[in-house]
């Protein structure tokens, strides 16, 4: 019977493992942390075959590296970290079937709402032709429950004339950035943490700094207006996505949503 236990415990030990392994590798997935994330995986595998093969000086030389190592790994995955413990602290335990979606255990049904991309960019691309300034950033996993209450909560499935009306230079809710969630404009005028780059080119704005700030601290995606060029930047993981066409932008987003 203790036998049977102990198998039983090792193959959820195992499970959880593969569990953590994945979703570290899916927070730093598209980001240059994930090299560093493989290396890492590299390094501890030889050096668990190194104590396999009792070769000692080799496997107590790579022991003390991955020790002193994770000291070092705070620093490096300091933005990460704080994404992850951000996804947790901010799940609503209540909600189970929301805690279970965002844990990719279920899937959204054919029922569910998904994000129109095409209707967003479409919008975009418009406010782009008469330099309206806009920022709007796209949910995904992580809440964004501590920067919406700073705005106005609405209720709107989003349509590219109802963003652009939003964001008309006139209007009252023009200034602050646009929250959307499972295809609804959930806040609008929300104040959005700033980056502290000093290496952010001068040209971007506080706009851009906003959408930089807010998928520093979250895996949310933001799209940016400029209100100077009329530009339209995609900001995901804290850097500037490149794209040529707004079908491959188009792709870029669906992709990073799936």
């Amino acid at each position: 019977m203790d036998l049977i236990n102990l198998r039983i415990l090792d193959v959820l030990d195992i499970v959880l493992v593969a569990f953590l392994l994945y979703y570290i590798y899916k927070l730093v997935k598209g980001t240059a942390a994930i090299n560093i994330f493989i290396g890492i995986v590299m390094i501890y595998l030889v050096w668990k075959l190194t104590q396999f093969l009792a070769m000692e000086m080799l496997s107590s030389v790579l022991g003390e590296f991955i020790g002193v190592g994770m000291f070092a790994l705070i620093v490096v995955f300091q933005q990460e970290i704080r994404k992850f413990l951000l996804m947790i602290g901010s799940t609503n335990f209540g909600r189970r079937r929301k805690f279970l979606r965002q844990l990719k255990f279920i899937r959204d049904t054919p029922e569910d709402s998904v994000n129109n991309v095409k209707e967003i960019i479409d919008a975009c691309m418009n406010m782009g032709k008469t330099n309206t300034g806009a920022l709007i950033v796209i949910k995904r996993n992580t809440s964004l429950d501590f920067v919406k209450t700073s705005g106005d909560s609405m209720d709107i499935i989003v349509n590219t004339p109802i963003l652009e009306s939003i964001f008309y230079k006139n209007s009252p809710l023009h200034d602050g950035a646009m929250i959307i969630e499972d295809n609804h404009i959930v806040a609008t005028r929300v104040i959005l943490p700033v980056s502290n780059d000093n290496d952010m080119p001068l040209r971007f704005g506080l706009r851009h700094r906003a959408a930089v700030g807010i998928t520093e601290k979250t895996d949310a995606l933001a799209l940016v207006v400029s209100e100077e060029t009329g530009k339209l930047s995609y900001i995901k993981n804290g850097e500037f996505v490149i794209f040529k066409t707004q079908e491959e932008l188009e792709e870029k987003i669906k992709r990073d949503l799936a």
